[in-house]
């Protein structure tokens, strides 16, 4: 943890924290829905039992039963059957002696009122339900209630209960949360300490617990799979840098030698010849360079709408440029093959791989051009020494060069990593043919 960060700003401080708020949240608001919820029952199963025992001493007055006490009201209920003269003739124990709890008549429907009653020696507050009915000596009615301060004790209960459990459950959850983080947190702490290790000189260190199957594991995994590309860039780089600086060291020689050699003994100085070592050194390191400045070129390019192309033409021009020299250039097998892509491109790869075959060939190079279903299939074949298994799959490398058969002269080692580049930029795949005994390169493209 930075010494400048406090300490509860750190994640595991508000991960915790947000954790808490939200658990107690949650848990409060629960704890109100639970003790709204248990007040709600009762009531409503006190307020069935009361009906049933209204309609039961609604029967027995019917039918002349009545007892002058009545039973089966609870603990905390009340119960009175008043004649239509006011008089009280039967009543639970609790009001046994007592005037009518109320003096309205409800009807042969039910009603209910909150009222203050007696019970025994104390007053208590009463969810009374009343309804009239017909009895051989006139109409009474009955009068069931339940204590309201019953319900009431529930809930004062389960919220005493719910007010001290509430914090401790919430309490609890933020200590396993503290620590169940810290544990996580100090993984991933461990994986940004194994990270900071990573330097220049330093790009074989590895994170741990790459294996672990869950997000931290991952996590890992994909952090290792960064570092081996990063690797793999500084050592591409590493090379490139070589390579560039082994290529031009050779042409700067050759114009060194020359003109110290000039200097030293002017009057022997041919001048042709010097022009043409000098000349020559300096096309060299003018073709390295343009080379690596198309490479930069594609590799920096913006992507870009692709436009149609007659790639037949292209290589039609293309086999007419390379004709100049003995090598034959076979074109009989062109045929029509539009497109889609960057023309200027496509001209670049189609060049580069025929320069390649011509100056491998013993003494022909066939073209064969053709649309195979949604493809385009340009083969580039000459009958020069093949490409050896060992340097396959090297061979579309940057300045890389499989042996002195399959080398340009004063080549950079880029032109078919060019065309490769290049191919891709047009939505196509360049690719070495193997199982043959000579060079055969395949570009493919999607038709248009």
């Amino acid at each position: 943890m930075s010494p400048h960060v406090p300490r509860w700003l750190t994640l595991r401080a508000r991960a915790t924290v947000a954790a808490v708020l939200a658990f107690g949240l949650t848990l409060t608001l629960g704890a109100v829905l639970l003790v709204t919820t248990l007040s709600h029952q009762l009531t409503a199963s006190s307020d069935q039992l009361a009906q049933a025992r209204v309609q039961d001493l609604l029967a027995l007055a019917e039918q002349s039963r009545l007892p002058s006490e009545l039973h089966n009201v609870g603990e905390d209920g009340v119960a009175q059957v008043v004649a239509a003269t006011g008089d009280v003739v039967a009543a639970s124990a609790n009001v046994a002696g007592r005037p009518a709890m109320l003096g309205y008549q409800p009807g042969e429907v039910f009603r209910v009122r909150e009222v203050a009653g007696p019970d025994d020696a104390e007053t208590e507050r009463y969810r009374l339900w009343s309804r009239s009915g017909p009895t051989p000596d006139g109409p009474v009615t009955v009068y069931v209630g339940s204590s309201l301060e019953a319900v009431a004790e529930a809930s004062s209960v389960l919220r005493q209960a719910l007010v001290v459990g509430v914090p401790v459950a919430v309490a609890l959850l933020g200590v396993v949360v503290w620590l169940v983080l810290g544990r996580v947190l100090e993984r991933l702490d461990r994986i940004r300490r194994e990270v900071d290790q990573v330097t220049d000189e330093r790009l074989d260190v590895r994170v741990q617990g790459e294996g672990t199957p869950d997000e931290v594991g991952r996590l890992a995994a994909t952090m290792n799979s960064m570092l081996d590309r990063l690797q793999a860039a500084a050592v591409r780089q590493r090379q490139f840098v070589a390579d560039v600086s082994h290529d031009l060291q050779s042409p700067l020689s050759a114009q060194r030698i020359s003109l110290e050699l000039a200097l030293r003994d002017p009057a022997s100085v041919d001048d042709v010849r010097l022009r043409t070592e000098v000349l020559g050194a300096t096309t060299q390191m003018e073709r390295l360079v343009r080379d690596l400045l198309d490479l930069a070129a594609a590799d920096e390019r913006a992507p870009s709408p692709t436009a149609p192309v007659d790639l037949d033409q292209i290589v039609l021009e293309e086999a007419a440029r390379a004709r100049v020299g003995p090598v034959t250039v076979d074109t009989s097998g062109v045929s029509a093959a539009p497109v889609r892509g960057f023309a200027d491109d496509l001209r670049r790869v189609v060049r580069n791989l025929l320069d390649n075959a011509v100056e491998h060939a013993a003494s022909r190079v066939v073209l064969d051009l053709a649309i195979h279903g949604d493809q385009v299939r340009l083969d580039v074949v000459d009958d020069g020494p093949g490409v050896p298994p060992e340097h396959q799959d090297r061979i579309f490398d940057r300045f890389y060069r499989a042996d002195a058969a399959r080398t340009l002269d004063g080549g950079s080692g880029l032109g078919l990593a060019i065309a490769s580049t290049l191919a891709e930029r047009s939505q196509g795949e360049l690719s070495l043919v193997t199982g043959s005994a000579h060079g055969h390169f395949r570009l493919v493209l999607p038709v248009l």
